[in-house]
């Protein structure tokens, strides 16, 4: 009777052990523990963004202008370069012209369209705004001025390689300054817009640059046989019309 009751106790015993292990093998497979990947961005250093090329504005690839004003504003919201706009040598005439300023040299001959360029590092996404004026008419050196010329922009355009969702929401075709007249709006982008780098461009590249932005003299104003030159002056803001 003793060893009948250790064999049953042995069989039990067994049963659970068996029971055991195939609880342990209907564990669920795979399993998933989650971790995390962090960075922390902050606004951009106070160093300029040298120029793109108008044409295919990559700042990985930037370009080197012949004759360029002088260096960009830096900042976190910046102008970074503006063409200058020449218009060459004249004949004097009686007659009403317009001139056309010549696209935009590069070091290594290359020309490009005439273009100001902006770019937006605050990580803000609180837009900007661009805008165009030309405190006095064009000048001699000793102050004679060219009465009644007028310069006109036209087809600007914005571009960038950033994704299309921040291009800017206003982008002005044409520009026509008056002297002493106040600041002309070039582009206004929008809270969510403008971030990145972007140009202002007088058309897509050389060939629609040609004739892109216009100097117009009337016939009756007085010529002297020398130089006149007008100062340009690009305002960026970083509060955008509304």
């Amino acid at each position: 009777m003793k060893k009948a009751v250790a064999l049953m106790s042995t069989a039990v015993l067994l049963g659970f052990m068996v029971n055991t292990i195939q609880v342990s093998a209907a564990e669920t497979f795979p399993k998933e523990y989650n971790t995390e990947g962090i960075i922390t961005f902050e606004a951009g250093d106070e160093e300029v963004t040298p120029p793109v090329d108008p044409e295919d504005p990559d700042p990985t690839d930037p370009v080197d202008p012949v004759d360029p004003p002088g260096p960009g504003t830096g900042g976190s919201l910046s102008i970074d370069y503006g063409s200058k706009f020449k218009f060459g040598v004249q004949k004097i005439s009686t007659a009403d012209k317009v001139y056309y300023a010549a696209p935009d040299e590069m070091t290594d001959g290359s020309k490009k369209p005439t273009y100001v360029q902006v770019t937006d590092k605050r990580g803000t996404l609180a837009g900007w705004k661009l805008s165009l004026s030309q405190p006095e008419q064009f000048k001699t050196a000793s102050g004679e001025e060219l009465v009644g010329a007028q310069l006109a922009f036209t087809k600007g355009q914005a571009a960038s390689l950033v994704d299309e969702k921040y291009t800017p929401t206003t982008v002005n075709a044409e520009l026509t300054l008056t002297p002493g007249a106040s600041n002309t709006l070039a582009i206004n982008a929008k809270e969510g817009t403008g971030v990145g780098t972007w140009v202002y461009r007088f058309g897509a590249n050389e060939e629609e640059n040609k004739d892109a932005v216009q100097l117009s003299v009337p016939g009756k104003s007085v010529k002297l046989a020398q130089q006149y030159s007008t100062k340009l002056v690009w305002t960026l803001e970083n509060t955008p019309n509304n």
